[in-house]
């Protein structure tokens, strides 16, 4: 080996397993040529490497790539192994892979499992979404449990077809829909961040999970007010007094259910009678003044009794690190467990009696209180402009591009007469 002149390249045709050893040994820099573009390099601590020059297709330059260390571990690479591995970068080279670039390329992040890239997604929807506890909650108690624990890679389209039809069964199609739309967000995410190259859930449609939804049209009557009113006093004990005065707000102001539940008490004024809806609370994202009929000012002040000095007219009845205000299903959850096994959402094994569908009353859900509110409006008269004003709606065509007026006081009264209806029936 002393032969051998260091600290330059050298230029062999055939470097044998023992002549690589033997210039570690003499422990010289040095840059020995192993075949085409596949060099042996001792570094001057004496550390043996594996070298590949090549010529870049992508940018046309002269470069070097560090193979590996030489050795016999698993994370090192032997004279046959370096070959190897050199004509496998050589092949790539030569489709137009620049191993150089690839290095300097932004590191994929590591998702394994359909929770890990779920819990990415989730971080999204809660930076664009108003409310993110809708996708959150789905996710949650439909998909995790089924496919939440699977490597992401391995998910198949009947998974996630198990997911919908399981919801199906349950009797809830709209949360079917909603399901397979998250499913495909989720895998999209992990298409994005390089996790998988196809999306299980685009193979599935609407049809497949919970069919094309139908607009809903059902509203209350005044006289079925009066019977639901009638069952929900008399049902206390499970139909909680909150419960019930939120019902009576949602038929009375036509606010949202969201809208309603997450208030807070210094959105009100009293005095003047006026609750401030500010714009971050609203679905059209415009700030809206609602007059508070005198009748319902009773209701406020129980209301602000039973919330013992917390910030929400409806505050959370359980400790919650989450959110200081009702879950988004209480109402939901107590007014279908009226309806007993036919409405309640999470199908109970025990048989509850339907107290309102044996007095007569046909199915609803909470979000029907708001077209109720719209119809009785309409019912009293109220010009449509004003009802839709009532309900927060933006006004359409060119009305709703000129005319910036908020008909405060046009509402003011519309709300009054329909407090005067609904507050002689409870």
């Amino acid at each position: 080996m002393s032969s051998v002149i260091k600290n330059k390249e050298e230029k062999k045709k055939d470097v044998t397993a023992n002549g690589i050893k033997g210039y570690l040994k003499d422990g010289v820099p040095v840059k020995v040529q192993v075949e085409r573009g596949l060099y042996f390099r001792v570094s001057k601590e004496g550390t043996g490497f594996w070298i590949l020059r090549y010529k870049s297709k992508v940018d046309g330059k002269r470069k070097e790539y560090t193979l590996g260390r030489y050795g016999t571990r698993k994370d090192e690479l032997s004279l046959s192994k370096a070959k190897d591995a050199a004509a496998t970068m050589r092949a790539e080279i030569n489709n137009g892979i620049d191993p150089v670039i690839e290095r300097n390329r932004p590191k994929k992040a590591q998702f394994k499992t359909v929770h890990d890239i779920a819990q990415k997604w989730l971080k999204i929807c809660e930076r664009d979404l108003k409310n993110p506890q809708i996708p959150a909650r789905v996710y949650k108690n439909e998909i995790a449990p089924i496919i939440g624990k699977l490597a992401v890679s391995s998910v198949e389209p009947t998974d996630i077809l198990a997911i919908v039809e399981k919801i199906n069964d349950s009797g809830r199609p709209s949360i079917s829909n909603d399901a397979l739309a998250y499913c495909k967000q989720i895998f999209d995410r992990a298409i994005k961040e390089g996790a998988i190259k196809f999306n299980p859930a685009g193979a599935l449609s609407i049809k497949d999970a919970g069919g094309a939804e139908k607009s809903r049209s059902r509203k209350l009557s005044i006289s079925e007010i009066e019977t639901i009113l009638k069952i929900m006093r008399e049902n206390a004990h499970t139909f909680t007094r909150e419960n019930y005065i939120a019902f009576c707000l949602l038929i009375i102001l036509g606010v949202r259910k969201g809208e309603l539940i997450a208030a807070k008490w210094k959105e009100f004024d009293f005095d003047n009678r006026v609750w401030h809806l500010p714009a971050e609370r609203t679905k059209t994202e415009a700030e809206i003044f609602i007059p508070i009929p005198e009748l319902l000012l009773p209701f406020f002040d129980e209301l602000k009794i039973r919330a013992n000095g917390s910030e929400y007219v409806f505050p959370s009845r359980r400790a919650s690190k989450r959110r200081g205000y009702i879950s988004d299903d209480t109402l939901n959850h107590a007014l279908a467990n009226l309806f007993g096994n036919s409405g309640y959402l999470k199908k109970s094994k025990k048989e509850l009696p339907n107290l309102l569908g044996d007095a007569g009353i046909k199915h609803f859900v909470v979000h029907d209180l708001r077209r109720t509110c719209r119809t009785l409006l309409g019912m009293n008269k109220v010009p449509p402009h004003i009802a839709e004003k009532c309900l927060n709606h933006k006004l359409k065509g060119v009305e709703g591009i000129y005319d910036h007026y908020d008909y405060f006081e046009e509402r003011k009264e519309a709300l009054e007469t329909l407090a005067e209806q609904i507050v002689k029936l409870s």
